[in-house]
C-alpha cells in the first residue's frame, strides 16, 4: 500500500513528535486532538524545535517551512479517517483509545491501516475492538520522537503481513530503524525499562539512596545517559504507573507491583517534567529533589 496521508490522533508530547517526523518525511499529516488549542500548541512547540535545530546547524529554514506545510489541524474526526494510515496517541488508558477508534469506524476508507502508539496496551484487544483487526498494528515511537530511532512494531494476533510491510516500509522512510515485538504487556523496550525506573522508586522508598544518589550511580556506573527519577520525570509518572499496572495485572506478577510511593507522586499530582514536580522539582532554574 502506498501511505501518502497520516491522520495523528493526539496532538500532546508523543503526537506532535510523531506529527513532526512524519511531516518531515514528506507526508501530508492531519493532526486532531480534543483539547481546544493543543495542535496549535503542538504546532508552535515543532517550529521552536526546528530553530533550535536551525541554531545549531541541524536544520535549515526550507526544511522548517516545508515541514510546518505538510501539517493540517483537523478539528473533525472524519477528516482523520479519510488518511491512509492513522496513528493514535493518546493518553495511556485502554478505554480513551477503544473510543477513539470507535468514533473513527464510520469514516475510514476501506484500505486505511489503523495504529496505536501505546507503549503497554495489548494490540490484540485493541484491534478487536475494531472493523479491521488484519489492518492494525501497535505503532511505538520512543520520546522525544525526533531523536529517538526506534520504533517498535506490534502485530496483534490477526495483523496481516501488508499491514506489517507497510509500516516497515514507513519507519524505513523516516529513517528510523524498525524492532518487532510480540503482543505481550509493555512489548520490549518497557518491559525492561519500567520495572528498572520501578525499582529505582524502591529504592528511594525504603532510603537505600537519595534521589541524586540513584540518578548519579546509573550515570556514572551504568553509563546511562538520565538517571532512572530523572527519566521517570521526563516520560511523566502517571504513564510509568499506568504501564507497571498493565504489567502487573497481565502478568500477574509480583515483581511488576507499583512501588506505593509512585502511586502517592501521582495522586499528588506531581507527574514530573509536565507538571514542574516530580521526583525533581522544576520550578527554579535549575532542578532540585522534592525528597
Amino acid at each position: 500500500m502506498d501511505i501518502k496521508s497520516v491522520g495523528v490522533i493526539g496532538a500532546g508530547q508523543m503526537g506532535s513528535g510523531i506529527a513532526h517526523v512524519m511531516a518531515q518525511a514528506g507526508y501530508e499529516v492531519r493532526l486532531h486532538d480534543v483539547a481546544p488549542g493543543a495542535v496549535e500548541r503542538a504546532i508552535a512547540q515543532i517550529g521552536d524545535n526546528f530553530d533550535r535545530q536551525i541554531a545549531k546547524g541541524k536544520a535549515d529554514a526550507a526544511t522548517k517551512a516545508a515541514t510546518l506545510a505538510n501539517i493540517h489541524p483537523t478539528a473533525e474526526i472524519a477528516a482523520i479517517g479519510a488518511c491512509d494510515l492513522i496513528i493514535e496517541a493518546a493518553t495511556e488508558k485502554e478505554t480513551i483509545k477503544q473510543q477513539i477508534f470507535a468514533s473513527l469506524a464510520p469514516h475510514l476508507g476501506k484500505d486505511t491501516i489503523l495504529t496505536s502508539n501505546t507503549s503497554s496496551i495489548s494490540i490484540t484487544r485493541l484491534a478487536a475492538a475494531t472493523d479491521r483487526p488484519e489492518r492494525f498494528m501497535g505503532f511505538h515511537f520512543m520520546n522525544p520522537v525526533p531523536i529517538m530511532q526506534l520504533v517498535e512494531l506490534i502485530r496483534g494476533i490477526a495483523t496481516d503481513q501488508e499491514t506489517y510491510g507497510a509500516l516497515a516500509a514507513v519507519v524505513e522512510r523516516l529513517g528510523k530503524t524498525a524492532t518487532s515485538a510480540e503482543d505481550f504487556p509493555a512489548f520490549i523496550v518497557n518491559r525492561i525499562l519500567m520495572p528498572m525506573i520501578n525499582e529505582a522508586v524502591y529504592t528511594l522508598y525504603e532510603g537505600v539512596g537519595t534521589v541524586s544518589s540513584i540518578d548519579n550511580s546509573l550515570k556514572l556506573g551504568a553509563n546511562h545517559p538520565m538517571g532512572p527519577l530523572e527519566l521517570a520525570d521526563f516520560i511523566g509518572l502517571d504513564t510509568c504507573l499506568a504501564i507497571m499496572n498493565v504489567l502487573h495485572e497481565g502478568l500477574a506478577d509480583t515483581k511488576y507491583r507499583p512501588c506505593p510511593l509512585l502511586v502517592k507522586y501521582v495522586e499528588a499530582g506531581w507527574l514530573g517534567r509536565k507538571t514542574k514536580r516530580g521526583f525533581y522539582d522544576y520550578r527554579g532554574d535549575v532542578p532540585v529533589p522534592t525528597r
